[in-house]
């Protein structure tokens, strides 16, 4: 089992508090060996790939339909040993049935038309007892980590969904609530092992700051060497950790103000994710 300790190291550079709660429960559903062969769908800019690697020799294969992203997967990712990424979409899978130990479905489900119909999908390819780990941005998100849509919704039913003020609705077909994420994973023919949602408290506009203008800041090159070491998801060793720099001072600031979270948030109080551990029998 991969160790708290470890976890903390490699999200020592993460801005996004919901991040960091998204990747230790992904470590403690999906639980690597070597043995084991993973599928992160869709992996993004390869991330979750990342971290895996860096704690265990297990099998990963990472797919990503844009194939702009899967192109940044290929520069982060695509030099490690037995990985492979593959350029194709959740519903036709490229992968036999059975193939899957476990599988991440992280900020996923929100972007595509037909959840259940992805689901089902993702079910087939895994083997029985295998495990899905599934995020998605909450409906009942708090309103200071997106005070744009949160204002928007509440005032007059809309909401920001493309460009750099779309905060937690960016690109997102829908946000959920936990009764339609249940309704999705159940509809699919999946097993329900443990439900959970987290991150309450929120640093004002935090999502907008992160991916609104930190994200296209580091990706374009714009930040100085040791500020882009200090922001960078793909990198665990290189932050030197100096509070003369502004990122980490930016950092000691988030993290302040994510310290009353908790891993799991009592039903009904509004959170920025809802995960479920789900299985097929």
């Amino acid at each position: 089992m991969v160790d708290l300790q470890t976890i903390e190291h490699m999200t020592r550079n993460e801005a996004d508090m919901a991040f960091k709660k998204r990747v230790r429960t992904i470590f403690e559903w999906v639980q690597p060996t070597d043995s084991m062969t993973v599928l992160d769908c869709a992996c993004g800019r390869g991330f979750y790939l990342n971290m895996f690697r860096y704690v265990s020799g297990c099998k990963l294969v990472g797919l990503e339909l844009d194939t702009e992203i899967i192109r940044k997967a290929r520069h982060n990712v695509g030099h490690l040993p037995d990985l492979l990424l593959t350029n194709a979409n959740i519903y036709h899978l490229p992968y036999p049935d059975d193939t899957f130990d476990a599988v991440i479905l992280s900020e996923i489900l929100e972007h595509i038309d037909h959840d259940v119909d992805g689901l089902r999908e993702v079910r087939r390819v895994l083997k029985p007892g295998g495990v899905i780990a599934i995020t998605v941005p909450n409906a009942n998100y708090p309103f200071w980590w997106d005070p744009i849509n949160k204002t928007l919704e509440t005032l007059f039913g809309t909401h920001i969904q493309h460009g750099p003020l779309a905060g937690i609705w960016a690109n997102h077909v829908r946000l959920y609530t936990r009764e339609q994420l249940r309704e999705a994973v159940l509809g699919a023919g999946l097993v329900i092992d443990e439900e959970r949602a987290f991150t309450h408290h929120s640093f004002p506009f935090i999502h907008n700051l992160v991916y609104g203008l930190g994200k296209p800041l580091l990706e374009s090159g714009a930040l100085p060497q040791a500020m882009a070491n200090a922001a960078d998801r793909t990198t665990f060793d290189r932050n030197d950790g100096s509070l003369l720099n502004p990122i980490n001072l930016a950092l000691k600031v988030l993290n302040f103000f994510d310290r009353p979270n908790v891993m799991s948030e009592p039903i009904g109080r509004s959170t920025v994710n809802l995960c479920i551990k789900a299985r097929k029998a």
